[in-house]
């Protein structure tokens, strides 16, 4: 199973992203795809953070429109949402302590977590800060 990455889920709804048409393709293809795909829950949270925020995009999504874009990819039958249940902390503890990382690096080793937790096999992202974790696979699927 893959799981997005918030600026995957960004650039995917932003057209005056570099990356719109690419991005919008790949989630596109996992959303009408028969195969399981994930979003964890915190970059839900991170992408209504950042695509509504009036410093960051000029002019912002306004909030009912991307309340919208999350209802949408909800809707994809095959789509999983991460969250911490049961047994996370052990696996987020460990993969502190694993790549020695703290302060706003705790944000990505969250997501990184999660997916582990939930048997994720790659994560797409655009990020390269998760190459500090070594037991998750992943690429940015906007480069060939």
């Amino acid at each position: 199973m893959k799981a997005l990455d918030t600026n995957i889920l960004i650039y995917s709804h932003r057209e005056d992203s570099g990356f719109f048409d690419r991005a919008f393709e790949c989630v596109r293809k996992l959303a009408e795809g028969s195969e399981p795909w994930a979003i964890p829950c915190p970059c839900i949270h991170e992408f209504l953070s950042i695509v509504t925020h009036p410093r960051i995009y000029n002019p912002p999504t306004p909030l009912d429109l991307a309340l919208e874009q999350v209802d949408a990819w909800l809707e994809s039958p095959t789509l999983e949402l991460l969250s911490e249940q049961a047994g996370y902390w052990e696996t987020f503890r460990s993969l502190l302590c694993s790549s020695r990382i703290c302060g706003p690096q705790i944000h990505d080793a969250r997501i990184a977590a999660l997916c582990l937790y939930h048997g994720v096999s790659e994560l797409w992202t655009a990020d390269r800060d998760f190459g500090r974790f070594t037991d998750l696979k992943f690429s940015n699927p906007l480069i060939q």
